[in-house]
């Protein structure tokens, strides 16, 4: 008898449902304010070089340059142009600890902007009408300063049209400025290229009315991705979407060789932030739905993992696999739902499983740069509406 009850409750051990606990949350951790560098209106991002973060932006209508430790104590101040007007708009730094900050200028006194007769280096036949705009932002520009704040060199390169360019990438052998130029259709997206001593190559157009380039990554065989949107046919690939997101693959001889689309049906899709690794993000807007993409490709473009939140759009990545962006609503994988606009800091590990997540405070009006560094760690500009501060997140 005691052998037949054994072996009925073994029985219903096997046979009965084992309850599994549910994954456990991710704990959102803050970030905490490090310090208030300026009024929002003048900082357009920062970047850090060694032990000191570099903001750069524009001043009573003029480029400029400043360093400050991570307490806000002020180490330089330069400024960049004495042109009638000039912006700053993006920086990267050098192996060496230099910095690159890409903006525009006006052309220089009596020179005339460059005819515009298309060439291979204009895929889509972007024709940039020839305009009276003397005065206006013109030329490409790149000031590189020294980590100690002096002025190494500022190079131009005079267009037919207004511009501003959007992002910088540098590297041992040169840097990449990408940027958005006006046409009489709209806008193109370009790109332009120089050498370690700045002297720029040509520009290379990249699309015709409704095209922008977002951020560029440069390859170590010298090639170059090209990241942001378009809403027209680019080298014979269509758009799919309202607006596509694109990745443009673009030879060392200034070529494109590739385009990819990123689409949604009856929708818009940008990528405004890309990593060396190529780790994108962007927006996903379909009516009034709005959603933070963020995507890991590989070289050749292909997806290796992706995820969505809920948010207002805009977002930023960094080298340590890091997302930063404007949270909305619920994360199922954290102990998280965010009843207004939330700076929300996301890590992944290589498979896009999410690892870590930090919080800034609520109330923030935009993202302006996501950066990391051996020295400093990773580092929040972030504009509220009275001041741009710094926040960092707390790792205990």
């Amino acid at each position: 008898m005691k052998r037949f009850v054994a072996f009925a409750v073994l029985a219903s051990l096997l046979i009965a449902p084992v309850s599994q606990a549910a994954p456990k949350k991710i704990s959102v951790k803050p970030m905490k304010l490090l310090t208030t560098v300026s009024s929002p209106e003048e900082v357009s991002g920062a970047v850090v070089s060694g032990t000191s973060i570099i903001l750069f932006g524009t001043k009573s209508s003029k480029a400029y340059a400043r360093a400050i430790d991570k307490t806000g104590k002020e180490l330089w101040s330069l400024s960049l142009d004495q042109s009638a007007a000039s912006i700053a708009t993006a920086a990267a730094v050098d192996p060496a600890g230099d910095i690159w900050i890409a903006g525009a200028t006006p052309l220089a006194t009596g020179l005339a902007p460059p005819s515009p007769t298309p060439t291979p280096l204009n895929p889509d036949n972007a024709v940039i009408p020839q305009s009276a705009f003397i005065g206006d932002l013109q030329a490409v520009t790149i000031w590189k300063v020294s980590a100690a704040g002096a002025l190494v060199f500022t190079n131009t390169l005079p267009t037919s049209s207004v511009l501003f360019p959007t992002a910088i990438a540098v590297d041992k052998n040169g840097a990449s400025v990408v940027g958005i130029i006006a046409n009489d259709k709209g806008n193109a997206g370009f790109l332009v290229n120089t050498d370690i001593a700045g002297v720029f190559s040509k520009l290379l157009k990249i699309g015709v009315a409704s095209t922008t380039a977002d951020a560029v990554v440069r390859h170590g065989d010298a090639s170059f991705t090209v990241t942001g949107s378009s809403s027209e046919t680019l080298v014979g690939k269509k758009v799919a979407g309202i607006t596509d997101g694109i990745l443009v693959k673009v030879s060392k001889s200034l070529k494109i060789t590739s385009v990819v689309r990123s689409s949604v049906a009856k929708g818009k899709r940008i990528w405004n932030s890309a990593s060396g690794s190529l780790l994108l993000a962007g927006q996903v807007i379909v009516g009034n739905n709005i959603q933070t993409a963020v995507t890991k490709f590989s070289s050749t473009y292909v997806p290796t993992w992706t995820a969505r939140f809920t948010s207002t759009g805009y977002a930023l990545v960094n080298s340590s696999n890091q997302l930063f962006f404007q949270s909305m609503g619920p994360i199922p994988q954290l102990a998280w739902n965010a009843m207004t606009p939330t700076p929300l800091l996301l890590t992944f590990d290589s498979k896009g499983v999410i690892t870590a997540a930090h919080s800034a405070p609520p109330g923030q009006v935009e993202l302006m740069s996501l950066v990391d560094s051996k020295e400093l760690g990773v580092l929040a500009l972030i504009w509220s509406a009275e001041s741009a501060s710094i926040f960092t997140p707390i790792t205990r």
